[in-house]
């Protein structure tokens, strides 16, 4: 039996969502239950359970699985890891506490430190030294090291090992070294050394992310173990693949070995999808919106490419002061994130003030109109109040929302205290989420540089699209795209993106001086590692796409940017091409070049990916008349007015919509006011422009 089929799933703070693929029968189908966050696997397999039975097809017959996961987040947040250790370099294992020696709060006196992962107690030191050069200056004393963890296993009963000697990512043969007698001491103990997840520059982060690797390690290698077991269980014999950070695919064993780099992967998924039908769109500068029932994300999307990092900072106890985290580093899309979705609990603060998230009700017992038990009032309930949703069609009819009861939560427990109505109170809380949203927005494309008036936005997720427009206008964005299936379009996500690996390596050089024959026998190396890990059968070898790059700086500068280096292999002849390229880049992001001031190149990489498949989530059309009748809907700026209600299945290539308006599908609602006109393109995408000049009402 061929296998064909391939399913991407993106487990959500509130919502599970599924997308089945079949090119060959030319199947594709979409699914939603609610997340089970205490075993997110029991949602999984009733999920693909539900999509087998739908398209009458047998688990054998899958080939792939493509899974994001938000576990990793969610365990350095709680603080819920596993017992780590660290034997780093003697004299230098309280680098975690000494940080990057600032100040996150400089008004704060009494700032609170940033909690460390390893506490000392269970930070060991061993004798041995590396210097810059890579050259050794002192052997590794492997006595000392069998008696440090010995002490960690047996006294402090850790369950996780960190290992990070100074200068490892320049040579990792102590690291290696070390990793050899662990192993033969505790075959079962989970270790991490710093060269192998990240071989860079930058003692603490390079030691900070060995260490948080390890603090996550147990728990995600339990749960893929056990979703791997639960898959086999139902006869799935295909690949089980992971969303990387950075928008990459990799394998399950990569996945246990480097959990650390899923520390994004289910936001990641999303821009992936946003900047796949970008690219479709043949729009070059889009804003990706996507709002779930726990979190909004927004990321830009330019050229068909989400912009990305490769420094983050995990469990930050303030959400917007950099340093106030755990520096890693790991590649990471570039987005921001805000605790404001569909789950947001809007309560009255000890000013007496409304205040909207960042709690949220998630999946249970969710908000108050699931009737789950959830007595607060959310962003949900407000926006079924204010009309935006149809409490008989909520996921298609498959689930019922309870209007009188979140309109008598509304008034108990908001208008009330408030002294104002019911619908004012629903007013409140969508124009508290949607401001604090613009203003995220804001200030994420003002740190680049960024007009949001000369961006599209792509809106998706289960309630992107309902707050797509009001968000808009805030950012007086003059375009929105809504794909069809927008409330699984992270898991689309999964599916549409390409397997690919990130290499990199630190070699702190400057430009004039670099030794390129060094330089093209590192970038060797890497594109050997990326063969290995995208292998997957493919007798064509070219198929394997190959892109350099370096991060390079100024001298005398602390951090660095990222360039795109000429097709290697590379020689002096290229270095004039690599400066004006740095040039190039620079002034885009500081629209400033320092002339005349050297060059220097800190680390190098390369991306290595396949191609990604074509997909479409475009159902042929319904043939039934469009419109479901009217629904008084509460426009920002406009106030109530009767909008009509469209079947978004109905809708055809070439119909337009004159707003106000409401287009329905399954997993989520998109609604347009009267200052919108709506398009249907080829591909099934709800394009709208909005006019800002005055509308009459």
């Amino acid at each position: 039996m061929m296998r064909t089929a391939r399913i991407g799933v993106d487990v959500g703070g509130t919502f599970t969502d599924f997308v089945f693929h079949d090119g060959h029968r030319g199947i594709t189908r979409t699914a939603k239950l609610l997340t089970t966050h205490e075993k997110p696997g029991r949602a999984i397999i009733e999920g693909i359970h539900r999509l087998l039975r739908e398209t009458r097809t047998e688990a054998r017959q899958i080939r792939s699985i493509v899974h994001g996961t938000t576990l990793i987040t969610n365990t350095v947040l709680e603080r819920t890891g596993a017992r780590v250790g660290l034997i780093g370099t003697k004299g230098m294992t309280d680098v975690l506490e000494m940080g990057r020696e600032t100040r996150y709060d400089v008004n704060n006196l009494f700032q609170p430190p940033i909690p460390v992962i390893v506490p000392r107690q269970r930070r060991r030191g061993v004798p041995g030294r590396i210097l810059a050069d890579g050259s050794e200056w002192q052997p590794l004393d492997e006595r000392v090291l069998e008696r440090e963890v010995e002490y960690l296993v047996r006294e402090q009963e850790i369950e996780a090992l960190a290992i990070a000697f100074m200068n490892a990512y320049r040579n990792p043969a102590h690291e290696l070294r070390a990793l050899e007698i662990v192993r033969g001491l505790f075959p079962n103990l989970l270790v991490t050394i710093s060269s192998a997840v990240a071989p860079e520059i930058r003692e603490y982060e390079r030691t900070n992310t060995a260490c948080v690797n390890a603090y996550v390690q147990p728990r995600v290698h339990d749960y893929l173990e056990s979703l791997a077991g639960d898959l086999l269980a139902i006869g799935f014999e295909g690949d089980l693949l992971i969303m990387l950070s950075g928008g990459g695919l990799t394998t399950l064993d990569e996945a246990k070995r480097f959990p650390v780099r899923l520390i994004e992967s289910g936001p990641a998924a999303g821009a992936m999808a946003a900047s796949y039908f970008a690219r479709h769109a043949k729009e070059h500068n889009v804003i990706s919106f996507d709002m779930g029932g726990t979190t909004a994300k927004l990321c830009l999307i330019e050229h068909g490419r989400p912009h990305v990092r490769h420094d983050f900072e995990a469990g930050r106890l303030e959400r917007f002061k950099p340093g106030s985290g755990l520096p890693l580093k790991v590649t990471v899309v570039d987005m921001i994130e805000i605790g404001s979705g569909g789950g947001s609990i809007a309560s009255v603060n000890a000013m007496g003030l409304m205040k909207v998230g960042p709690r949220s009700a998630a999946s249970f017992p969710g908000p108050v109109a699931y009737g789950q038990g959830g007595t607060e009032p959310t962003v949900t309930d407000a926006d079924l109040l204010l009309g935006y949703l149809d409490p008989e069609f909520f996921l298609g009819g498959e689930m019922e929302l309870h209007l009188d009861a979140a309109r008598s939560a509304m008034s108990g427990k908001l208008a009330h205290p408030l002294g104002i109505s019911v619908d004012r109170a629903a007013r409140g809380i969508q124009s508290i989420v949607n401001d604090s949203m613009a203003a995220a927005a804001r200030m994420h494309l003002a740190e680049r540089g960024k007009d949001p008036q000369k961006y599209t936005m792509l809106a998706f997720g289960g309630a992107g699209p309902v707050h797509a427009y009001g968000l808009a206008k805030l950012l007086k964005v003059p375009r929105v795209i809504v794909p069809m299936g927008a409330g699984v379009i992270s898991a689309f996500g999964f599916l549409v993106t390409a397997p690919a690996v990130e290499e990199s390596r630190s070699y702190l050089v400057r430009l004039d001086r670099v030794d390129w024959e060094h330089v093209n026998r590192l970038f060797l190396e890497m594109e050997r590692r990326a063969r290995s890990l995208l292998d997957s059968g493919e007798s064509d070898p070219g198929a394997l796409q190959i892109e350099w790059q370096a991060d390079m700086r100024y001298i005398g500068q602390g951090f660095e940017i990222t360039v795109t280096l000429p097709p290697g292999p590379l020689g002096s002849e290229h270095m004039d091409d690599i400066r004006r390229r740095f040039n190039t880049t620079y002034a885009a992001l500081f629209d400033h070049v320092a002339e005349g001031v050297p060059v220097e190149v800190v680390s190098w990489r390369l991306n290595a990916s396949r191609s990604p498949q074509e997909l479409s989530l475009a159902y042929s059309s319904v043939e039934s008349p469009p419109e479901r009748g009217e629904r008084i809907v509460d426009f920002p700026g406009f106030g109530p007015l009767s909008a009509t209600v469209y079947d978004r299945y109905a809708l055809k290539c070439g119909d337009v919509v004159q707003g106000p308006a409401i287009f329905e599908e399954r997993e989520t609602t998109f609604t347009i006011g009267p200052d919108c006109v709506a398009s249907v393109d080829a591909k099934a995408n709800l394009v709208v422009d909005i006019s800002y000049e005055t509308v009459a009402t």
